[in-house]
């Protein structure tokens, strides 16, 4: 079957592409039962789906590839165009959008949308080669083919949805350098030293992160397995190994509390149960505060600086994004296309941008996806003045 264009995928940047195109312009290979199924479970089910404060220092990427997408689509723009549709998110967290109620509600947008596109879906993409001007996309039920291929298969997270790494795999089959992928905005796992870390699990509190030249502040959440939470997360973007700096008393000054009389444990902001595990970790008796001694006062500032080297993360089934990816010197910022092969695309996650906590990820895949859809729609007019 011949197409203008073939997207493989049926996740957010494939949806906003396919919204975007004209009716019966492209089709949708999707190796899942449904489309959106990302989107259906991001952000507890509430799918948060931008930020107010956007800008390519909240990605790690290339910058100079980042920037025309947010620019041509920015997070207004995009706040407009689901205006347009509807959908008015709502504000939480001071600057994030989320759905209203659910996100169904983008997503039944995107399946009205896509509607006026062919739709396959439990057909898995197997391999795609190319002949002469033409790309072979060979799936689990048949072979199509297509002079315009758009690879939007996302990452590796979340397998239990129908993550593949199939998008990889067209990327290097067309030559393409992949920049190493792993698990990101994860929670990490932890060391003999850290075990303690584990007894607090539920507890959560605020912390400053750092990672490298990167802090990443927000809540910290002793989990079962380790550390969670929005602060963990993102420090697990730019963590690849080695130790991270963990601030436990943001905004709090020991000078605050210089000759208190009162118990250490009623005087850190932290949860007592946290104070009293980290006490007995650095062998300090709960007592007064100005009994401390000189070393004993040294150790409990270690606080403010405590130094924690991950085990590792919690993996690709925990992890809502996967960093790596397509080498962006090898596309081109302006349309998305391979500098290598004519008419091959790649859109979101499969490239390697991603993007904090707080909808910065779904703004990229639907911002690569609008400059992608600028470039294409041209060779689409063509197509079809041709054909007339």
């Amino acid at each position: 079957m011949n197409s203008p264009i073939i997207i493989i995928g049926g996740g957010a940047s494939a949806l906003m592409l396919a919204s975007l195109l004209p009716k019966q312009s492209c089709i949708i290979l999707e190796s899942n039962a449904k489309l959106g199924a990302k989107i259906s479970i991001s952000g507890g089910g509430k799918c948060n789906i931008t930020n107010a404060n956007m800008g390519t220092e909240y990605y790690l990427g290339d910058e100079a590839f980042i920037s025309p997408s947010l620019e041509a689509f920015s997070q207004k723009a995009l706040l407009k165009w689901l205006e347009r549709q509807r959908l008015v998110p709502v504000l939480r967290k001071e600057t994030q959008y989320f759905c209203k109620n659910a996100s169904s509600e983008l997503v039944d947008i995107f399946l009205k949308e896509s509607k006026k596109q062919k739709i396959c879906l439990n057909e898995s993409v197997e391999s795609v080669s190319k002949r002469e001007d033409i790309f072979y996309v060979k799936t689990s039920k048949k072979t199509y083919t297509t002079k315009n291929l758009v690879v939007a298969s996302g990452g590796l997270s979340f397998p239990k949805i129908g993550a593949s790494a199939i998008g990889y795999e067209i990327a290097e089959h067309f030559g393409h350098t992949l920049i190493k992928r792993a698990p990101a905005l994860v929670g990490f796992t932890v060391q003999k030293d850290q075990f303690f870390f584990k007894e607090l699990s539920g507890v959560s509190t605020d912390v400053v992160m750092t990672v490298g030249r990167e802090k990443c502040a927000g809540a910290l959440l002793f989990a079962h397995k380790g550390l969670s939470g929005p602060a963990v997360l993102d420090a697990s973007l730019y963590w690849e190994k080695g130790s991270i700096e963990i601030d436990f008393l943001p905004g709090f000054s020991f000078k605050s509390i210089a000759g208190s009389k009162k118990l250490i444990s009623s005087l850190l902001p932290l949860p007592k149960r946290v104070t009293k595990a980290f006490l007995l970790q650095l062998r300090i008796v709960d007592k007064n505060y100005n009994s401390l001694s000189k070393d004993e006062f040294e150790r409990l500032q270690s606080l403010k600086e405590y130094i924690f080297a991950p085990a590792g993360t919690f993996g690709y089934s925990k992890a809502e994004v996967t960093k790596g990816g397509v080498n962006t010197n090898e596309v081109e910022r302006m349309s998305m296309m391979s500098h290598n092969e004519e008419g091959l695309y790649f859109i979101g996650e499969v490239l390697d941008v991603t993007g904090r906590l707080g909808g910065y990820n779904f703004q990229w895949a639907f911002s690569s996806a609008y400059i992608c859809w600028k470039s294409i729609k041209g060779k689409i007019r063509e197509i079809r003045e041709n054909k007339s």
